[in-house]
């Protein structure tokens, strides 16, 4: 990974030399000028560092300088050194877009720290201009199932091999993270996409009528069916059946899934007539089925029945990097549904977005981009839905700063603890508290 760049500007060539160096040593690559108009000629909106300027110098101030760079990409971080009495300017600049202001004399390591920050928040910023770009052209898929890291690319992987074949699938993960969406996409891609795709979420089914919404009735088969129905298993004919919350299902359902399941065939209620069945069956859970095995209440015939291929969908804490990026996404796609301009999301907000631990995983993301979209902010939430705690919210930014930067080096653990400025032991200690493995970001890289 070559080394995160840097701007500087100060006319006092002492002070410049002196930040120059610190800086380096710290392993950030340099370019200073003593006048600010020089500077601007490599300020850009593809440049990918960090710009340090001085308040005081003649002919373009840092103020007019911090102008000059928002015009060419307001995005683009500039850190103020000023004096004392400079601090009330330092402050005005701030409401009118810096990033950061340094007081001198400062320590190196204050202002190192202040750029690696910088850096960060500067390369969330472009990866999420380039998925902008690239939303219109983007593979159908990796438009449907947005992410990134190595397990998002895996899943992906899996479901282009998975989707042709004629096999069921048992797609596991928790509450939120578009268990649904990966069974469309199966459909889609399989040569069934034309035909129905028919979902029925068991755990939503009155208790009283499920039989007859999966199977159908006869006229007559009970007091009131005074014509017959056709059931959800026959309007997904030739297609796909998607079975959400299967582990919901009663013992007395499981059964007749199982037959349905094996056979292909069902009857409805109140009918000696079989009905052929040519679909696929697409199941999920939040539930760990092998649990409700052993405690007898979901059967293992049907268990394995399902589960000829299984599909996890990781939780949205376990990728924090796509975060942002999916936040983008539901934002495009709100303000398109409402017929309303996207608004700009601040740079700051990104690493918080990637910090937040989204317990709802991506519908609760979802949520709040379409709140957003309103105008109604960005709102962190910890456990239970309360407002984070500073712990909770340092513990999901130092675990997002240590995936990002491990990303950025490819799994690179020299790399990597240069960057963040830790220790190779610490790092190791920090990577096994998050749970971070470097063999993830390898396969990401490649």
């Amino acid at each position: 990974m070559s080394p995160a760049k840097v701007i500087l500007v100060d006319d006092e060539e002492d002070i410049r030399l002196s930040v120059e160096q610190a800086l380096e040593i710290r392993g950030f690559e340099v370019t200073s000028f003593a006048r600010a108009e020089r500077a601007l000629d490599l300020a850009s909106r593809t440049f990918d560092g960090v710009i340090i300027s001085d308040i005081r110098m003649p002919k373009m101030d840092g103020l007019q300088f911090l102008s000059a760079v928002r015009e060419i990409d307001p995005d683009l971080p500039v850190i103020l050194i000023t004096g004392h009495g400079d601090v009330p300017l330092a402050v005005e600049a701030l409401r009118g877009g810096a990033y950061d202001f340094i007081e001198k004399p400062f320590p190196p390591d204050r202002l190192g720290e202040a750029v690696r920050r910088a850096i960060d928040l500067r390369r969330l910023t472009l990866e999420n201009r380039v998925f902008r770009e690239r939303q219109d052209t983007a593979d159908p898929l990796d438009s449907a199932i947005v992410g990134r890291a190595a397990a998002m690319v895996e899943l992906r992987q899996r479901i282009r091999t998975v989707a042709a074949a004629p096999m069921d699938v048992l797609v596991l993960g928790e509450t939120g993270t578009g268990k649904e969406l990966v069974a469309r996409a199966l459909h889609d891609l399989s040569p069934r996409e034309d035909k129905p795709f028919v979902t029925v979420n068991l755990a939503a089914l009155p208790p009283g009528t499920v039989e007859s919404e999966l199977f159908g009735h006869a006229a007559g088969a009970f007091p009131g069916a005074l014509r017959g129905r056709v059931g959800r298993f026959e309007h997904a004919r030739g297609g796909t059946l998607f079975l959400d919350e299967i582990g919901a299902a009663p013992l007395a359902l499981q059964v007749k899934l199982l037959r349905a399941v094996e056979d292909r065939a069902i009857e409805p209620l109140g009918s000696n007539e079989r009905v052929e069945l040519d679909l696929r069956f697409i199941a999920s859970t939040k539930e760990d089925l092998e649990e409700l095995v052993a405690e007898g209440r979901f059967r293992d015939d049907l268990l394995y029945r399902l589960n000829a291929v299984t599909l996890q969908v990781p939780p949205l804490r376990d990728r924090p990097e796509d975060a942002p990026r999916l936040f983008q996404h539901f934002v495009s796609a709100a303000a398109s549904r409402d017929r309303r301009e996207a608004p700009e999301i601040p740079p700051e907000s990104f690493l918080a977005l990637s910090a937040a631990e989204w317990r709802g995983n991506v519908r609760e993301l979802k949520n709040a981009a379409e709140r957003f979209v309103l105008g109604l902010g960005i709102e962190e939430t910890g456990a239970e839905g309360q407002p984070a705690t500073l712990a909770e919210q340092v513990d999901r930014f130092e675990k997002s700063a240590i995936a990002a930067a491990l990303a950025a080096s490819g799994g690179n653990l020299k790399a990597t603890h240069e960057t963040l400025g830790l220790s190779r032991k610490t790092l190791y200690e920090k990577m096994q508290k998050h749970q971070l493995k470097r063999e993830d970001f390898l396969a990401k890289a490649e």
